[in-house]
């Protein structure tokens, strides 16, 4: 990825394994994308990954970023696979998909 200023309007889009489930992942990274003011959404892939698509300035995503690869206090995240992506700005909010 290019050098990005603060402010510039980047995507990710993230697939963390590992124990993410049963355990509030969903929840803690819809409040994270929410609590940011980042638009997107994030969903369950199967009992061990969830993925999460999020757009917003570079600097928050980078911030949502960590949060993803942390997680919840009952988590543990094994692997994320992130992909940057151009901003499409088809969201208006951040949701469970």
């Amino acid at each position: 990825m290019t050098e990005k200023s603060p402010n510039d309007l980047v995507r990710i889009h993230i697939w963390v394994t590992g124990r993410v489930q049963g355990v509030g992942f969903r929840a803690f990274v819809l409040q994270a994308g929410n609590m940011l003011g980042l638009t997107g959404w994030v969903h369950n892939l199967g009992y061990d990954q969830v993925e999460t698509l999020a757009e917003g300035p570079h600097q928050v995503v980078e911030r949502f970023l960590e949060l993803v690869k942390t997680g919840p206090r009952p988590a543990h995240v094994d692997a994320a696979r992130v992909e940057w992506e151009t901003p499409t700005g088809e969201f208006n909010r951040f949701y469970v998909k």
